[in-house]
């Protein structure tokens, strides 16, 4: 009986120590913002996906001649190589790109506050050497008045 006891007890230490574990691992800060920016990306991408495919695929279709590229494909035996989802995605992705770094560059000129600007003190030493310098050529310069 003591022997299942303790296999229990160890089992709920060790347990509780993984609970413990996990709600520091979620506690943290980091974990939250990543949460909140795979949600966010999620949503933006789909923006971005319908402003591609909604609005300059179209315009794209046009200025090249009225080609789907979503359409485009090749027959090998009986399978089909659907080449032009593959450039569809390719354009979504540079698309999503660009507006990811407009949005990443705006967010930082928002963002962007002065530092004040900060006097770094001079060591003792350096500021006696220094002072020492200037005596010295004090100095100097009184004996050639003279």
């Amino acid at each position: 009986m003591k022997k299942k006891n303790v296999k229990k007890d160890e089992i709920i230490k060790k347990s509780n120590k993984v609970l413990t574990e996990f709600k520091d691992f979620i506690s943290r800060g980091n974990v939250v913002e990543l949460a909140v920016g795979v949600i966010i990306g999620s949503a933006f991408g789909k923006i971005v996906t319908s402003i591609v495919n909604d609005i300059l695929m179209p315009i794209i279709g046009i200025i090249i001649g009225g080609i789907d590229f979503s359409g485009l494909s090749v027959k090998v035996g009986e399978s089909t190589i659907t080449y032009g989802v593959f450039i569809q995605n390719i354009i979504d992705f540079l698309i999503i790109a660009v507006c990811i770094f407009f949005l990443v560059k705006f967010i930082e000129k928002i963002s962007k506050k002065e530092e004040p600007k900060v006097e770094k003190k001079k060591d003792e030493q350096v500021l006696l050497l220094e002072e020492i310098r200037d005596l010295l050529k004090n100095q100097k310069d009184e004996s050639k008045v003279d």
